[in-house]
């Protein structure tokens, strides 16, 4: 069996694998890259929120996505019935991006790849990881092409950026429950015929059909659309009785008053794909010699989009700290990359069940607005969950359960 030996092995070549891997080679880390698929491929997680570009951009990768011509996202609006809350990024508390893209996923990953492959890292596609033993922080990774062919990658340290793969929970037994209800969806892609012209076509929306159940509509600057329902899986699973997600997804449109002119009867690109049960989680984000990120660690829920973020974000943490550790410093990896990814993800958390409990809806859609609270909600919408400053970041807990209930007694009153 053929031996490869490199400082940094990174599992997976989506976001979070290009954006650790770029960030490494520009360090000088040798780094290689593996992953089991074929690029381009089909994946969710099409609206992006601007945090992710702090890190495309410090990782080197912006250039090439940005001459790409991604339909730019620059807010969201939330419909429920004939009410509209539209978060616009550059009125969010703090600093940060003002925007971000909307993107057909299969097309940009694959230039991130391919931006990772110009760069000089040596990336290998359709390499599955099969084993993997651990001797302190050294590891030997054992990898099969599509051949059928083995060989061991022995690595100093290991960033397991898999997705949904979840390789390391898998073969070291960490996977766990969720804390959120199961949830479900389905989705799929049209071209969008119907589409308006100006912001009214481009506009990402989230249309309420009822309190846990939420359409979303993703146009594409190539003049595709993706639409998906998301609710409790029960739910999503009643749209169907013999599972047909054509089915599913056309009647979850006809439920949209707002959308079901525009996408009634629109042919879709490809068989509507079903993610069941989507949210996931670990015991633990690293161990010696590896650290997971992205939906390889935790995943929420896709209602306000933060997996792309939070992948990034620990792609570029984990790329930072474990070049201190080959360098020889002494990373206290609990502190600095468990406790500080884990705090957004508690921040997020909070903010999906709220959304489900139809507090946060009651924020959004209380008039008369209160600019102060839409601007620090705005911010954690945009990904900037780390911020301190803002309260509805650092009393994420309490801050919209009390206000949705003082608004509630508020109209009791009136």
């Amino acid at each position: 069996m053929s031996k490869e030996f490199v400082d940094v092995l990174v599992i997976g070549a989506g976001p979070s694998g290009c954006v650790s891997s770029s960030y490494l080679k520009k360090n000088n880390v040798n780094v290689k890259v593996v992953e089991k698929t074929k690029f381009p491929r089909l994946v969710v997680g099409e609206s992006l929120i601007p945090r992710v570009m702090d890190h495309f951009d410090e990782a080197g990768l912006f250039p090439a996505l940005d001459k790409m011509g991604f339909e730019k996202k620059l807010g969201a609006r939330f419909l429920r019935g004939k009410e509209v809350c539209i978060f616009d990024f550059s009125n969010k508390f703090g600093e940060g991006w003002d925007w971000t893209w909307q993107v057909p996923r299969a097309d940009f990953d694959n230039v991130l790849a391919q931006e990772v492959i110009n760069k000089g890292i040596d990336l290998e596609f359709e390499t599955e990881v099969i084993g993997i033993e651990f001797n302190g922080t050294d590891s030997t990774t054992t990898v099969k092409n599509k051949e059928g062919e083995t060989k061991e990658i022995h690595a100093k340290f290991v960033i397991d950026s898999s997705g949904y793969g979840r390789v390391l929970p898998r073969l070291l037994d960490l996977e766990k429950p969720s804390k959120l209800s199961p949830h479900s969806a389905i989705f799929s892609h049209v071209k969008d015929i119907n589409r308006e012209a100006g912001t009214e076509g481009t506009l990402i929306s989230f249309d309420i059909i009822e309190t846990e159940v939420w359409l979303w509509v993703i146009p594409f600057s190539n003049g595709n659309t993706s639409v998906g329902i998301v609710g409790p899986t029960e739910y999503i699973d009643r749209l169907s009785e013999n599972g047909d997600t054509t089915e599913a997804l056309r009647k979850a449109i006809s439920l949209s008053d707002y959308y079901v002119k525009r996408f009634g009867d629109v042919d879709f690109l490809f068989e509507p794909k079903h993610l069941k049960d989507y949210s996931c989680s670990v015991k633990k984000l690293y161990g010696d010699g590896f650290a997971l990120t992205g939906n390889a660690s935790e995943f929420l829920d896709p209602v306000f989009s933060s997996g792309m973020a939070f992948a990034t974000e620990g792609g570029m943490t984990a790329a930072k700290l474990a070049l201190r550790q080959l360098n020889g410093e002494k990373v206290d990896w609990q502190k600095e990359f468990a406790d500080y990814i884990l705090y957004g993800v508690d921040v997020f958390t909070t903010y999906v069940k709220e959304w489900y409990t139809g507090n946060l809806q009651e924020l959004f859609f209380h008039q008369p607005e209160n600019p102060d609270v839409k601007r620090k909600i705005c911010s954690v919408l945009a990904g900037y969950v780390w911020d301190k400053k803002n309260t509805f970041v650092r009393i994420h807990d309490t801050a919209i359960k009390n206000l949705a209930e003082f608004i509630k007694k508020e109209k009791e009153q009136t």
